[in-house]
């Protein structure tokens, strides 16, 4: 299986090379990809690798070439060594580096434009353009879809990790109204308390056994009824929110989402909403949350792509990997439409783009996605 695995790594690079030493005029595109092809993160690598092949077979332009180096993992003298190379061949635009760490070592070589599959920087920054699905894109988009389902007391509920400060500063730079902040800790042992607090969960159980009292000694039909109902609940009254957005994955997202159900927190009353999830069918099996809403890339292309490549490689992709082949086609269209590339100002585009995983906008020197809204619904996702 291995041997099998390194001999399509061999035809890729063979494909990409012989295109290479065939097209050597002043008409070829000739694009670096900057990826890990070695080291613990090579998987992502190879698999990046994978979709750009499929993106040259679809774009089927002889006169467009992928010179792919390895950039390592945390090696910066084989990132330099691999930049270097690449400017010898005469690229002039590069598909990397795949991580935001490594942007600082990469914007000396001004020279180069770097389209990034990372979605922490929507700016344009200096040479480096990220085409990932930003934290901005998805809040405004979540934003506008709360505001259509009338919501008007939204709680955005975020984790105490590295990552902190960073969603901070974006929720600052939104200046969101009516937007309430609410940072837990990952600890779930600690999360339940701190969302008991948020829910005024105490004051809800205690209102409960408070009216239960007031009907315990009394015989009339009524009263019996209003007791049997009120047995049935958990607490007594609303809290002080209609809607909630979660910036978080995975079991910490479950987690939160398992808190807020423990707490009390009715469907009926609040939106329950997250950030880009990828399509992770493990968010169905979470039985506590019946319907989760977030923004996302199209998940029909998403679909398409994935079939796609696991029938050309025998192997699913990594999701990002769909960003690097809308990042081919990208430089492709900025190619025709401007006859060269020769600074980033060359993707200011005054339309929007289409791709697979959606629409970009390229203004003011900042990315920007329309993203769909989506439902886990009865283990499908639907498009909302």
């Amino acid at each position: 299986m291995k041997s099998k695995f390194f001999l399509l790594i061999f035809y890729i690079l063979f494909l990409f090379n012989s295109n290479l030493f065939s097209n050597e005029n002043d008409r070829t595109l000739k694009v670096g990809l900057l990826v890990p092809l070695s080291g613990p993160y090579s998987e992502i690598g190879n698999s990046l690798l994978y979709s750009l092949q499929l993106a040259l077979e679809e774009i089927d332009d002889k006169n467009v070439v992928v010179v792919p180096r390895d950039s390592g993992f945390n090696d910066e003298k084989k990132l330099i060594t691999s930049i270097e190379d690449m400017r010898s061949e005469g690229v002039k635009v590069v598909i990397g580096p795949a991580t935001f760490e490594e942007f600082d070592k990469v914007k000396k070589y001004n020279d180069l434009i770097f389209i990034s599959p990372s979605n922490i920087k929507s700016d344009f920054s200096n040479n480096i353009i990220s085409i990932g699905v930003s934290l901005e894109s998805q809040l405004i988009a979540l934003t506008n879809f709360i505001k259509k389902q009338k919501k008007t007391k939204t709680v955005i509920m975020y984790p105490k990790n590295e990552y902190l400060e960073l969603i901070e500063s974006k929720l600052d730079a939104l200046d969101l109204k009516n937007i309430k902040k609410f940072t837990y800790s990952p600890n779930p042992e600690i999360l339940t308390g701190e969302i008991e607090v948020l829910t005024n969960y105490s004051q809800r159980k205690r209102n409960l056994e408070l009216r239960k009292k007031m009907f315990e000694d009394k015989e009339d039909e009524q009263s019996i009824r209003e007791l049997e109902r009120l047995e049935q609940l958990y607490t007594l009254g609303k809290v002080n929110f209609d809607s909630v957005i979660i910036i978080d994955f995975g079991n910490n997202l479950k987690s939160v989402l398992t808190s807020l159900v423990y707490t009390d927190v009715k469907q009926d009353d609040v939106l329950f909403t997250t950030i880009n999830q990828w399509f992770d069918e493990s968010i169905f099996y979470e039985n506590t949350i019946k319907t989760l809403y977030y923004p996302s890339v199209n998940y029909k292309e998403f679909k398409k792509y994935n079939n796609k490549y696991f029938k050309r490689f025998k192997i699913y992709p990594n999701e990002i990997t769909i960003l690097a082949y809308d990042a081919l086609g990208l430089i492709y269209y900025a190619w025709k439409k401007n006859g060269t590339i020769s600074s980033v100002s060359d993707f200011s585009f005054k339309n929007k783009i289409k791709g697979k995983i959606g629409t970009f906008s390229f203004k003011s020197g900042k990315v920007t996605q329309d993203l769909d809204i989506y439902k886990t619904s009865n283990k499908k996702f639907v498009k909302f």
